[in-house]
């Protein structure tokens, strides 16, 4: 007989064998492992098994310890399933594979608006979002390691498998390729032109990146900017900076470029030369790079700006000194915020000191001080140092500052008023999200008009600005003295401007350079839109599978068109008499009223009427059907960028330096972290971080980062 007893655990097999005789009797006991199935209940998620004293099999909760029997033959997972249920401790238990109902924020809606949409948790899901808050608020790959982000997962989503910092780097990559390929699908849809800008940085190991940017108009007329590249260069050599730019161009399949915006250094200069005549080989060369170069408006309003503060303003090194005197100590920081609160000053500000690259920190170390001129002669009285330390105390050229006095008042808020003018205007010239080209002259024009003004008047009423003016005068006319000197398109932007058009350029081309000179620049300006507007024609003509050659009617192409071609058919047809078949198709054409181009009829029209929110990109998307060849110009027009960096760094003339972090990564996960966080950034940014820099530069001012 053949007896099997089965356990969870062990098999035991009983063989006896009896003889007839019963004389013989043999045992054999085997035993054998039995392999433990696998527990596919989702109880044992927060089960574990166990046995009791008395050899029961158990289950205890891993949340509360409350204990059930558990053995698989008698007891199943009823109990575990119901005890979840109620388990006081037990965490929010979700089905990671059914869909469930959340709430959602209105897009384009108030905070408090909400919609109900469906949800399904999904690891790929999970960790594109992991993967974009890294690059997006710049986190080090550690991060997903941490204890603290772990326990935090593990509450708000237990099924999330938190990867590891490798994967999240490999995640990074894959993202990068996808984001790029669905840029360069946008770029080839497109088919149009861009405008490049370009702008240098520096590692903390010394290592050179280039930054490049594309800007351009969508068939939406809505503005673009996306970095396409940050790439280490070798040197900054012109030719090594145009070999590494048409690298990039020939890796994202642009072959149309109009204007590139770079900086004042000279090896720039050598970089779109050599640009232009790469671009002259290719055959894209637009009007043989004539307007190919643009001057960062920004980093030139810079160096102006420098310049005048040159002068040796003795009352602007006073506040300086008195600042940083009591900004050494902070015995003398609560001292001073103590003189503050005694005559009724905000004492939550604090103040600001002055950095010799950043001339918007002078700006702000002023305004600053004048807020707090009473404290000053407050803090005299309890701290007779400051006085010593004025008065006695030398600085670097030998010479000691002196005491703080009424007129030295007076003086620092009038240079306060005048920066403010040119604070102002750089952070608006520096903006990347809505269109600057159009104001790039008439803001050169008007910073002109008002250093004249200021030498002229400097005899007669102020001579502490006047004196600023003129060096700022002499580093003005370096730049923006005479027309050549000018890149045309900064006219042109301005005469597409439908508020503007030659009206605006003829009177600022005067008040420049005087009536007489004026109008013929103004006459030779029109000569070259006639010209840009023929180019346009022709090139828009060879391109049949435009959707604008359905409006290029004869009226477009007339004034543009030879008329010893047109009469080509008729000279052949009468042979001998053809002469005088031309000779009268000129007499003809003479004396016939000529049909006005796209151009003309723009011109002609009456400016549109100055308002404050008046959108130049959605008058020309409501007009491009009006004007099909001209609102082509003007999309590539608008699209240049005046500022070759944000206005973060438009007031410094320093380089850009790579945070730590950045520095210790390759150079190719360098370019990666930073194009896609321009490029997530972007898809979400409907007010640009540019136009909020007055902020930024107060924070700055109130938390005192402006350190010595």
């Amino acid at each position: 007989m053949t007896e099997n007893i089965i356990t969870d655990e062990v098999v035991v097999l009983v063989d006896e064998s009896i003889n007839s005789n019963a004389t013989r009797q043999t045992k054999s006991v085997q035993l054998k492992v039995k392999k433990e199935r696998k527990k596919r209940s989702r109880a044992w998620n927060h089960f574990r098994s166990f046995v009791d004293e008395e050899r029961n099999k158990k289950s205890m909760c891993k949340h509360c310890g409350a204990d059930y029997f558990a053995d698989s033959g008698k007891n199943g997972t009823t109990s575990m399933l119901t005890h979840m249920l109620t388990c006081p401790k037990m965490p929010r238990i979700v089905d990671k594979n059914q869909t469930q109902i959340g709430f959602k924020t209105a897009q384009g809606g108030d905070t408090d608006d909400v919609v109900v949409v469906s949800w399904k948790f999904e690891q790929e899901q999970c960790r594109r979002a992991l993967c974009r808050m890294v690059i997006v608020d710049e986190l080090p790959f550690k991060f997903v390691e941490k204890e603290g982000f772990r326990n935090f997962m593990k509450v708000t989503q237990p099924h999330f498998k938190i990867p590891s910092r490798t994967t999240v780097t490999r995640d990074c990559f894959k993202l990068f390729d996808a984001e790029k390929q669905k840029l360069k699908r946008s770029f080839g849809e497109a088919q149009q032109r861009v405008s490049l800008t370009t702008d240098t940085w520096t590692s903390l190991q010394r290592i050179n990146y280039m930054c490049i940017t594309a800007h351009w108009i969508d068939k939406e007329w809505m503005m673009h900017k996306r970095i396409i590249n940050f790439c280490q260069v070798s040197s900054h050599r012109g030719e090594d900076m145009a070999n590494e730019i048409s690298k990039c161009l020939r890796d994202w399949g642009l072959d149309k470029n109009f204007t590139i915006t770079v900086d004042n250094a000279s090896s720039n200069d050598v970089t779109v030369k050599e640009l232009s005549k790469i671009f002259t080989k290719r055959g894209t060369n637009f009007m043989n790079g004539e307007h190919l170069h643009v001057r960062c408006m920004a980093h030139i309003l810079n160096l102006v700006v420098q310049d005048g503060l040159k002068v040796s303003a003795a009352s602007i090194e006073r506040v300086r000194k008195a600042v940083k005197y009591i900004r050494l100590s902070p015995a003398r920081c609560k001292r001073f915020h103590e003189c503050a609160e005694d005559v009724d000053i905000n004492c939550k500000k604090s103040l600001c000191l002055d950095v010799s690259t950043r001339w918007n920190s002078t700006y702000l170390m002023l305004n600053r001080a004048i807020e707090f001129e009473n404290v000053f002669s407050s803090y005299v009285d309890r701290d007779i140092g400051l006085l010593h330390y004025l008065q006695f105390v030398e600085d670097e050229d030998g010479t000691a500052a002196g005491a703080l006095s009424s007129d030295d008042w007076n003086n620092v808020k009038k240079v306060a008023d005048f920066l403010q003018i040119f604070y102002d205007l750089t952070r608006e010239v520096s903006g990347s999200q809505y269109v600057t080209s159009n104001l790039h002259f008439l803001k050169i024009c008007e910073v002109s008009c008002y250093l004249k003004k200021l030498i002229v008047s400097e005899d007669d009423t102020d001579d502490l600005l006047g004196k600023i003016a003129k060096n700022m005068r002499e580093k003005f006319d370096k730049y923006w003295g005479t027309p050549n000197k000018m890149n045309k398109m900064i006219f042109i932007s301005c005469v597409l401007d439908p508020r503007h058009k030659f009206v605006s350029v003829g009177f600022a081309l005067q008040m420049m350079f005087g009536k007489e000179k004026g109008l013929v620049l103004e006459h030779e300006v029109r000569g070259y839109m006639d010209l840009m507007f023929g180019e346009y024609v022709k090139s828009l003509s060879k391109d049949k599978d435009s959707h604008h050659s359905s409006f290029l009617s004869s009226s477009s192409f007339e004034k543009f068109s030879s008329l010893p071609s047109s009469s080509d058919s008729t000279v052949q047809s009468i042979g001998s008499l053809g002469s005088f078949m031309v000779d009268l198709m000129k007499h003809k054409a003479g004396n016939a009223t000529i049909v006005k181009t796209e151009l003309q009829k723009y011109l002609g029209e009456e400016n549109e009427v100055e308002t404050k929110n008046f959108n130049i990109l959605s008058w020309w998307k409501i007009n491009s059907p009006r004007f099909p060849i001209l609102a082509e110009m003007a999309r590539n027009v608008l699209a240049i960028s005046i500022s070759s960096v944000a206005s973060e760094c438009a007031f410094s003339t320093g380089g850009r330096i790579l945070d730590s972090f950045r520095s210790s990564l390759t150079p190719k996960l360098v370019q990666t972290l930073v194009c896609l966080q321009d490029w997530i950034r972007s898809e979400s940014r409907h007010v640009s971080v540019e136009e909020d820099i007055d902020v930024l530069e107060q924070d700055l001012a109130n938390t005192s980062i402006l350190d010595d």
